[in-house]
This record gives C-alpha cells, sequence and structure tokens, in this order.
C-alpha cells in the first residue's frame, strides 16, 4: 500500500499541472474585467496538438526533434523526488535536490539547443537571454535549497519537507519566509512570468521563452507546452510545503489541502501578473539577484542561530 500512494502522487501531478496556467489565466482575466479563457484551456491545446502534423524545416537537424521530447522527459523524472503534501516522494535519497537542479538544467539545455539548431537569429536571442537569466536563477534557488538542507538537518528533498512542522516556523520564521520569498522569485522567472518574462507577449525584441518555442508544431509544441506546466507545478509544490508544514490528518486529507494551497500559488502568480509590469532585460538580473541574497541571508540567519 505504502508504494502506491507515492505513484498517485506522482499521476495527480502529470494530470493536474495543465490546470495551473488555468488558474493563473482566470485570475489575470478577473483583474482585468474580461470572462477569460476556460480553466482548462490547457488541456484542450494540448489534446489539439497531439492530433497535429508536425512540421520541420530543412535546416533543423535530429536535435530539433529530440530537444522537446527530452526536456519533458527530464522534467516528468523530476517528478520523482518531489514532494507531496510532506509525504515521501516516489524516488528519494541524500542529495537528491542537487539531481533536481541537474534535471532542471537538462531541460532547459535540450530546449536551447533545439531552438539554436533552426539557425534563426530570433531563436538565438532568446536562447542567450534564457542562459543569461539562468546563471543568476540557478544559484538562488541552489543556495535556497541548502539553506533548507541547514534548517531541517535532512540532505534529501522529502526529508527536508517531510519534517517542516508548524514548530519549524515558530522557531525560524525569518528564514523560512527568506525562501519562500526567494523560491517565488525563482518560480516567476523559470517559468517565464510576469515580471521576467511575459508569455503572452507578441513583441519580438522582449520575448524569451516564447521566442524559442516558436518553430515547433504539432506534438513537439504540445510538449513543451505541458513541460512548462510540470515546471510551474514542481517549483509550486515547493512554495506550497514550505506554507502548509503541519499535517495532522490522513493522507487524503493533507493532499487536498496541499493542492488548494498549491491552486493558491498559482493564485498569486496571477495576481502578481496583474499589478506588475514587466521589468526592462536589463532590470531582470537585479530581480533574481535578490532572490539570490534571500537565500544567502536566510542560511547566514541559520548558521548564526
Amino acid at each position: 500500500m505504502e508504494i502506491i500512494k507515492p505513484l498517485l502522487q506522482l499521476l495527480a501531478a502529470l494530470l493536474l499541472a495543465p490546470l495551473l496556467p488555468g488558474v493563473i489565466n482566470r485570475v489575470k482575466a478577473f483583474f482585468a474585467g474580461r470572462r477569460g479563457q476556460p480553466l482548462l484551456q490547457l488541456y484542450y491545446d494540448l489534446a489539439k496538438l497531439v492530433r497535429k502534423t508536425p512540421v520541420y524545416s530543412r535546416t533543423t537537424t535530429w536535435v530539433f526533434r529530440a530537444g522537446p521530447a527530452i526536456s519533458l522527459a527530464a522534467l516528468a523524472a523530476a517528478l520523482l523526488v518531489l514532494p507531496f503534501a510532506g509525504r515521501p516522494s516516489a524516488l528519494s535519497f541524500d542529495g537528491d535536490f542537487i539531481y533536481l537542479i541537474y534535471l532542471l538544467g537538462l531541460a532547459r539545455f535540450c530546449t536551447v539547443l533545439a531552438a539554436l539548431d533552426t539557425g534563426s537569429a530570433f531563436e538565438g536571442m532568446g536562447a542567450s537571454r534564457e542562459m543569461q537569466f539562468a546563471v543568476f536563477a540557478e544559484p538562488g534557488f541552489f543556495l535556497g535549497l541548502a539553506a533548507l538542507a541547514a534548517v531541517t538537518g535532512e540532505r534529501s528533498l522529502g526529508g527536508m519537507f517531510g519534517v517542516l512542522t508548524g514548530d519549524s516556523w515558530r522557531v525560524a520564521a525569518p528564514v523560512l519566509a527568506l525562501l519562500t520569498a526567494s523560491f517565488f522569485i525563482v518560480l516567476l522567472a523559470e517559468n517565464s512570468r510576469v515580471p521576467a518574462d511575459d508569455p503572452n507577449t507578441h513583441l519580438e525584441l522582449t520575448m524569451i521563452h516564447e521566442a524559442m518555442a516558436l518553430d515547433h508544431s504539432g506534438p513537439d509544441l504540445a510538449y513543451i507546452l505541458y513541460g512548462a506546466s510540470l515546471k510551474l507545478w514542481l517549483f509550486g509544490s515547493l512554495i506550497a510545503s514550505m506554507v502548509l508544514p503541519s499535517r495532522g490528518g490522513g493522507w487524503a486529507r493533507d493532499s487536498a489541502l496541499f493542492l488548494l494551497v498549491l491552486l493558491g500559488v498559482a493564485a498569486a502568480v496571477g495576481v502578481t501578473e496583474s499589478v506588475m509590469a514587466r521589468l526592462r532585460l536589463t532590470k531582470v538580473p537585479y530581480m533574481l539577484i535578490t532572490a539570490f541574497a534571500f537565500s544567502a541571508l536566510a542560511l547566514i540567519f541559520q548558521m548564526a542561530r
């Protein structure tokens, strides 16, 4: 029975991840006074795209075709070590947070490589910006996980979030608050959300992630969109596990509360996008340096306790 629960958690992540972009879009539509897209719009888009025949440029190679599939596989593999409502993940071992970061890097690398394989200067520009921001985002994320390991005394993601309780917030509230803020900033940047990027933009000179996906079509584009929702689920789950550390009920009750908090994280992203404008490209590194500073301060506070 114990092996069934991690598998159900993994299945829930795979099935419900496309719901998060729908929540974000509905919140943004509410702030704009519009009706907005259906909550399940991404499901409809994915179903339509997988039935289409992809179109490939004659200048591309197998790298372009393999990029979206490998990227999606890396993100799906990352879900194996992802904590769910403080419960054990399907795969857990000491240092698995490093494994998580490497898988995220692999997914990004494959997406960038596929964009460069087109030979388009426009997609190359988007790939360059993606890697530039990753240089600033990854250290803050890694340092934040290291600080969390110092707080909990655990070296695996399941252990870190599994031992967090309400008492943890009472004892180390400044540290955990800084880490939550750092992870939320990294979430916005890693998922190409405002103020780091705008997933709905059509202005060529400001596009980043969308620029890298312009030549993809059919199932390949479905892989990219679905992978983006899995990445949003991944970062949102880490924040939800920080915000809702106490677990007093059964597995079903804790899972339901966790999903509600995760939907709340998606709603918070929608609110952020509704009340903020996109930053100039030269200002985005400062935002990511702020996330790194939050993680560094959290680690310093923990070491000084």
